[in-house]
Protein backbone atom coordinates (compact mmCIF):
# COMPACT_ATOMS: atom_id res chain seq x y z
CA UNK A 1 0.00 0.00 0.00
CA UNK A 2 1.00 3.13 -0.90
CA UNK A 3 1.97 6.33 1.66
CA UNK A 4 -0.70 8.46 0.34
CA UNK A 5 -3.33 5.38 0.37
CA UNK A 6 -2.43 4.59 3.87
CA UNK A 7 -2.47 7.96 5.05
CA UNK A 8 -6.51 8.11 3.34
CA UNK A 9 -7.59 5.87 6.08
CA UNK A 10 -6.84 7.82 8.89
CA UNK A 11 -9.73 9.32 9.74
CA UNK A 12 -8.28 12.88 11.39
CA UNK A 13 -7.11 13.18 7.52
CA UNK A 14 -10.23 13.35 6.61
CA UNK A 15 -11.67 15.65 9.29
CA UNK A 16 -8.90 18.20 8.32
CA UNK A 17 -10.51 18.10 4.75
CA UNK A 18 -14.12 18.49 5.91
CA UNK A 19 -12.87 21.31 8.05
CA UNK A 20 -11.29 23.14 4.72
CA UNK A 21 -14.84 22.66 2.98
CA UNK A 22 -17.27 23.24 5.78
CA UNK A 23 -19.66 25.91 4.28
CA UNK A 24 -20.04 22.38 1.71
CA UNK A 25 -21.27 20.18 4.67
CA UNK A 26 -23.80 22.59 6.01
CA UNK A 27 -26.10 20.88 3.81
CA UNK A 28 -26.20 17.98 6.71
CA UNK A 29 -26.97 20.58 9.34
CA UNK A 30 -30.51 20.92 9.57
CA UNK A 31 -30.96 17.16 8.91
CA UNK A 32 -28.61 15.78 12.03
CA UNK A 33 -30.93 18.21 14.29
CA UNK A 34 -34.03 17.14 12.86
CA UNK A 35 -32.96 13.50 13.44
CA UNK A 36 -31.49 13.17 16.90
CA UNK A 37 -28.18 12.67 15.63
CA UNK A 38 -25.76 13.84 17.95
CA UNK A 39 -22.96 14.57 15.57
CA UNK A 40 -20.30 17.27 14.33
CA UNK A 41 -21.02 18.39 10.41
CA UNK A 42 -17.48 17.85 10.24
CA UNK A 43 -16.72 13.96 11.47
CA UNK A 44 -17.04 10.85 10.14
CA UNK A 45 -20.06 8.64 10.06
CA UNK A 46 -21.29 5.34 8.44
CA UNK A 47 -24.38 2.98 8.51
CA UNK A 48 -23.29 1.92 12.35
CA UNK A 49 -23.84 5.28 13.55
CA UNK A 50 -27.92 4.45 12.94
CA UNK A 51 -29.96 2.59 14.18
CA UNK A 52 -31.90 0.65 11.34
CA UNK A 53 -30.55 -0.27 7.81
CA UNK A 54 -33.92 0.22 5.80
CA UNK A 55 -35.36 2.34 3.56
CA UNK A 56 -37.89 4.63 4.31
CA UNK A 57 -39.17 5.98 1.04
CA UNK A 58 -42.66 5.99 0.10
CA UNK A 59 -42.68 3.69 -2.93
CA UNK A 60 -40.48 0.85 -0.74
CA UNK A 61 -42.79 0.90 1.98
CA UNK A 62 -45.33 0.87 -0.01
CA UNK A 63 -46.74 -0.87 -3.61
CA UNK A 64 -46.23 1.76 -6.04
CA UNK A 65 -49.12 -0.42 -7.90
CA UNK A 66 -51.37 0.23 -5.24
CA UNK A 67 -50.35 4.12 -4.13
CA UNK A 68 -48.24 5.86 -7.07
CA UNK A 69 -51.83 7.11 -8.81
CA UNK A 70 -52.88 8.14 -5.67
CA UNK A 71 -51.21 11.49 -5.96
CA UNK A 72 -52.38 14.56 -8.42
CA UNK A 73 -48.71 14.72 -9.57
CA UNK A 74 -49.07 11.15 -11.07
CA UNK A 75 -51.41 12.30 -14.29
CA UNK A 76 -48.44 14.72 -15.02
CA UNK A 77 -46.46 11.97 -17.24
CA UNK A 78 -47.06 9.81 -20.33
CA UNK A 79 -49.02 6.89 -20.36
CA UNK A 80 -46.38 5.06 -20.65
CA UNK A 81 -44.24 6.38 -17.57
CA UNK A 82 -47.19 6.07 -15.64
CA UNK A 83 -46.99 2.28 -16.05
CA UNK A 84 -43.37 2.02 -15.14
CA UNK A 85 -43.99 4.15 -11.97
CA UNK A 86 -46.70 1.94 -11.32
CA UNK A 87 -44.34 -1.24 -11.43
CA UNK A 88 -41.13 0.84 -9.75
CA UNK A 89 -41.91 -1.16 -6.16
CA UNK A 90 -41.17 -4.60 -8.59
CA UNK A 91 -38.27 -3.31 -10.70
CA UNK A 92 -36.64 -0.40 -9.23
CA UNK A 93 -36.55 1.75 -12.74
CA UNK A 94 -37.82 2.79 -15.02
CA UNK A 95 -36.96 3.76 -19.14
CA UNK A 96 -38.25 7.17 -20.24
CA UNK A 97 -37.81 7.38 -24.16
CA UNK A 98 -37.10 10.20 -26.37
CA UNK A 99 -36.38 12.11 -22.80
CA UNK A 100 -34.25 14.56 -24.31
CA UNK A 101 -34.25 15.84 -28.00
CA UNK A 102 -31.64 15.70 -30.45
CA UNK A 103 -30.21 18.94 -30.06
CA UNK A 104 -29.70 18.97 -26.08
CA UNK A 105 -27.95 15.64 -26.51
CA UNK A 106 -25.81 16.96 -29.01
CA UNK A 107 -24.85 20.19 -26.93
CA UNK A 108 -23.68 17.85 -24.64
CA UNK A 109 -21.47 16.50 -26.62
CA UNK A 110 -20.13 18.78 -27.90
CA UNK A 111 -19.60 20.48 -24.52
CA UNK A 112 -18.01 17.45 -23.03
CA UNK A 113 -15.39 17.34 -26.64
CA UNK A 114 -14.66 20.79 -25.82
CA UNK A 115 -13.76 20.32 -22.12
CA UNK A 116 -11.86 17.45 -22.62
CA UNK A 117 -9.90 19.24 -25.48
CA UNK A 118 -9.58 22.59 -23.87
CA UNK A 119 -8.78 21.47 -20.52
CA UNK A 120 -7.26 18.17 -20.82
CA UNK A 121 -9.36 16.32 -18.77
CA UNK A 122 -8.02 13.02 -16.41
CA UNK A 123 -10.31 10.07 -17.01
CA UNK A 124 -10.66 7.80 -14.09
CA UNK A 125 -9.88 4.00 -14.23
CA UNK A 126 -12.98 2.91 -15.43
CA UNK A 127 -13.50 5.71 -18.09
CA UNK A 128 -15.24 7.99 -15.92
CA UNK A 129 -14.96 12.03 -16.13
CA UNK A 130 -16.45 12.98 -12.66
CA UNK A 131 -18.44 16.29 -11.86
CA UNK A 132 -18.37 18.09 -15.13
CA UNK A 133 -21.09 19.33 -13.79
CA UNK A 134 -19.32 21.94 -11.55
CA UNK A 135 -17.08 23.51 -13.92
CA UNK A 136 -20.48 23.57 -17.02
CA UNK A 137 -23.47 25.57 -16.66
CA UNK A 138 -24.30 23.92 -19.79
CA UNK A 139 -24.12 20.33 -17.90
CA UNK A 140 -25.54 21.78 -14.70
CA UNK A 141 -28.41 22.72 -16.46
CA UNK A 142 -29.23 19.34 -17.71
CA UNK A 143 -29.29 18.54 -14.39
CA UNK A 144 -31.92 20.60 -13.38
CA UNK A 145 -33.86 20.06 -16.07
CA UNK A 146 -37.76 20.84 -14.19
CA UNK A 147 -38.93 17.44 -15.80
CA UNK A 148 -36.45 15.08 -14.61
CA UNK A 149 -36.57 16.89 -11.20
CA UNK A 150 -40.20 16.59 -10.97
CA UNK A 151 -39.79 12.93 -12.06
CA UNK A 152 -37.37 12.22 -9.09
CA UNK A 153 -38.84 14.12 -6.82
CA UNK A 154 -42.49 12.41 -7.65
CA UNK A 155 -40.47 8.71 -7.26
CA UNK A 156 -38.63 9.85 -3.92
CA UNK A 157 -41.43 12.00 -2.68
CA UNK A 158 -39.03 14.36 -1.58
CA UNK A 159 -37.77 17.39 -3.12
CA UNK A 160 -34.38 16.59 -4.84
CA UNK A 161 -31.10 18.36 -5.23
CA UNK A 162 -28.30 16.81 -7.79
CA UNK A 163 -25.11 15.73 -6.61
CA UNK A 164 -22.92 14.37 -9.09
CA UNK A 165 -22.67 13.81 -12.66
CA UNK A 166 -20.26 11.51 -14.60
CA UNK A 167 -19.21 11.53 -18.28
CA UNK A 168 -18.59 8.31 -20.30
CA UNK A 169 -17.25 8.17 -23.75
CA UNK A 170 -16.92 4.46 -23.23
CA UNK A 171 -17.68 1.79 -21.08
CA UNK A 172 -16.82 1.33 -17.57
CA UNK A 173 -16.18 -2.28 -17.23
CA UNK A 174 -17.46 -1.93 -13.82
CA UNK A 175 -18.32 -4.81 -11.88
CA UNK A 176 -21.72 -5.03 -10.06
CA UNK A 177 -22.39 -2.92 -7.27
CA UNK A 178 -25.23 -0.61 -5.54
CA UNK A 179 -24.59 3.18 -5.72
CA UNK A 180 -25.62 3.08 -1.95
CA UNK A 181 -21.72 2.48 -1.26
CA UNK A 182 -20.66 5.10 -2.56
CA UNK A 183 -23.53 7.87 -1.79
CA UNK A 184 -25.41 6.46 1.11
CA UNK A 185 -28.41 8.42 3.02
CA UNK A 186 -29.91 8.02 6.41
CA UNK A 187 -32.74 7.34 5.89
CA UNK A 188 -31.09 5.12 3.66
CA UNK A 189 -33.37 4.70 -0.33
CA UNK A 190 -33.03 8.46 -0.91
CA UNK A 191 -30.46 8.23 -3.46
CA UNK A 192 -31.53 8.52 -7.18
CA UNK A 193 -30.14 7.95 -10.83
CA UNK A 194 -30.56 8.47 -14.25
CA UNK A 195 -28.33 7.57 -16.69
CA UNK A 196 -28.61 9.50 -20.29
CA UNK A 197 -27.91 8.02 -23.61
CA UNK A 198 -25.96 10.47 -25.91
CA UNK A 199 -26.02 8.53 -28.78
CA UNK A 200 -27.48 5.18 -29.69
CA UNK A 201 -25.80 2.29 -27.49
CA UNK A 202 -23.97 -0.86 -29.52
CA UNK A 203 -24.15 -4.16 -28.06
CA UNK A 204 -20.11 -4.54 -28.10
CA UNK A 205 -19.96 -1.13 -26.79
CA UNK A 206 -20.10 -2.37 -23.05
CA UNK A 207 -23.60 -1.46 -21.81
CA UNK A 208 -25.45 -0.24 -18.67
CA UNK A 209 -26.73 -3.73 -17.02
CA UNK A 210 -29.08 -3.58 -13.86
CA UNK A 211 -31.14 -6.89 -12.61
CA UNK A 212 -34.67 -5.83 -11.95
CA UNK A 213 -36.01 -6.27 -8.57
CA UNK A 214 -32.47 -6.12 -6.87
CA UNK A 215 -33.36 -3.17 -5.44
CA UNK A 216 -35.53 -5.15 -2.66
CA UNK A 217 -32.39 -7.10 -1.36
CA UNK A 218 -31.00 -5.68 1.96
CA UNK A 219 -28.33 -2.78 1.80
CA UNK A 220 -24.91 -4.20 2.20
CA UNK A 221 -22.55 -1.98 3.98
CA UNK A 222 -19.56 -1.64 5.22
CA UNK A 223 -20.11 -4.17 8.12
CA UNK A 224 -21.54 -6.65 6.31
CA UNK A 225 -18.51 -7.03 3.71
CA UNK A 226 -16.46 -7.15 7.18
CA UNK A 227 -14.92 -3.53 6.35
CA UNK A 228 -15.03 -2.51 9.98
CA UNK A 229 -13.43 0.54 11.36
CA UNK A 230 -12.60 2.11 14.41
CA UNK A 231 -12.32 5.42 16.29
CA UNK A 232 -9.47 6.82 14.41
CA UNK A 233 -9.18 4.61 11.24
CA UNK A 234 -11.28 3.26 8.24
CA UNK A 235 -11.60 -0.48 7.60
CA UNK A 236 -8.94 -2.47 6.02
CA UNK A 237 -11.23 -4.35 3.29
CA UNK A 238 -10.64 -3.31 -0.63
CA UNK A 239 -13.31 -2.35 -2.88
CA UNK A 240 -12.67 -5.61 -4.78
CA UNK A 241 -14.01 -7.45 -1.65
CA UNK A 242 -17.16 -5.95 -1.64
CA UNK A 243 -17.72 -6.50 -5.20
CA UNK A 244 -16.68 -10.43 -4.77
CA UNK A 245 -19.91 -10.26 -1.93
CA UNK A 246 -22.68 -8.37 -4.15
CA UNK A 247 -21.27 -11.29 -7.36
CA UNK A 248 -21.45 -14.24 -4.83
CA UNK A 249 -25.31 -12.70 -3.88
CA UNK A 250 -26.59 -12.30 -7.58
CA UNK A 251 -25.33 -15.72 -8.54
CA UNK A 252 -26.99 -17.54 -4.87
CA UNK A 253 -29.96 -15.55 -5.50
CA UNK A 254 -30.25 -16.87 -9.46
CA UNK A 255 -30.65 -13.18 -10.43
CA UNK A 256 -31.63 -11.93 -13.86
CA UNK A 257 -29.17 -9.65 -15.45
CA UNK A 258 -30.62 -7.01 -17.86
CA UNK A 259 -29.11 -4.74 -20.47
CA UNK A 260 -29.55 -1.21 -21.59
CA UNK A 261 -30.03 -0.39 -25.24
CA UNK A 262 -31.07 2.87 -25.31
CA UNK A 263 -31.65 5.64 -28.42
CA UNK A 264 -30.08 8.82 -28.39
CA UNK A 265 -32.14 10.63 -25.82
CA UNK A 266 -33.30 8.12 -23.88
CA UNK A 267 -32.76 7.38 -20.19
CA UNK A 268 -32.43 4.99 -17.48
CA UNK A 269 -34.00 6.06 -13.62
CA UNK A 270 -33.00 3.66 -11.06
CA UNK A 271 -33.10 3.34 -7.11
CA UNK A 272 -30.79 3.99 -4.70
CA UNK A 273 -29.97 0.08 -4.19
CA UNK A 274 -30.59 -1.53 -7.62
CA UNK A 275 -27.72 -3.94 -8.63
CA UNK A 276 -25.80 -2.55 -11.68
CA UNK A 277 -22.47 -2.35 -13.91
CA UNK A 278 -20.82 -1.81 -16.66
CA UNK A 279 -20.65 -5.30 -19.38
CA UNK A 280 -16.85 -5.92 -21.10
CA UNK A 281 -16.17 -3.66 -24.25
CA UNK A 282 -16.55 -6.98 -27.02
CA UNK A 283 -15.59 -3.95 -29.30
CA UNK A 284 -13.04 -1.05 -28.40
CA UNK A 285 -13.81 0.85 -31.29
CA UNK A 286 -17.44 1.52 -29.91
CA UNK A 287 -17.89 4.43 -27.73
CA UNK A 288 -20.70 3.98 -25.36
CA UNK A 289 -20.99 8.03 -24.93
CA UNK A 290 -23.33 8.68 -22.05
CA UNK A 291 -24.27 11.13 -18.72
CA UNK A 292 -25.26 9.58 -15.15
CA UNK A 293 -26.44 12.03 -12.70
CA UNK A 294 -26.79 10.91 -9.07
CA UNK A 295 -29.42 13.26 -6.94
CA UNK A 296 -29.84 12.74 -2.97
CA UNK A 297 -33.26 14.09 -1.54
CA UNK A 298 -32.66 17.66 -0.20
CA UNK A 299 -33.73 17.22 3.70
CA UNK A 300 -31.54 13.52 4.41
CA UNK A 301 -28.15 12.89 5.97
CA UNK A 302 -25.44 12.75 2.78
CA UNK A 303 -22.55 10.46 3.06
CA UNK A 304 -19.96 7.88 1.68
CA UNK A 305 -20.61 4.70 3.14
CA UNK A 306 -17.35 2.99 2.18
CA UNK A 307 -15.01 5.96 3.24
CA UNK A 308 -17.32 7.37 5.88
CA UNK A 309 -17.15 10.87 4.57
CA UNK A 310 -20.14 13.43 4.86
CA UNK A 311 -21.10 14.62 1.10
CA UNK A 312 -19.78 17.73 0.25
CA UNK A 313 -22.59 19.69 -1.52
Amino acid sequence: MSLIKHLKRYKPVHWFHNLLHRKQLLHNKDPYHRLGFDRNIMGSLSSKDFPDKKSSAWLDVSDSAKVADTKKEFKDFPIGVQESLRHWSANGYLIWEHFFDDQTIDNINMEVDRLVNEKSLTFTHDNKLPFLNKISPRIASVTNDPCLIRLLSFILGKEVVPFQTLNFIRGSGQRTHSDSIHMTTYPLGYLIAVWIALEDIHEESGPLFYYPGSHRLPYLLNDDFGNISSAWMLGSRKYSDYEDVIEDLVSKKGMKKKYFMPRKGDILVWHANLLHGGAPVLDPSWTRKSLVIHYFAKDVIKYHEITERPALL
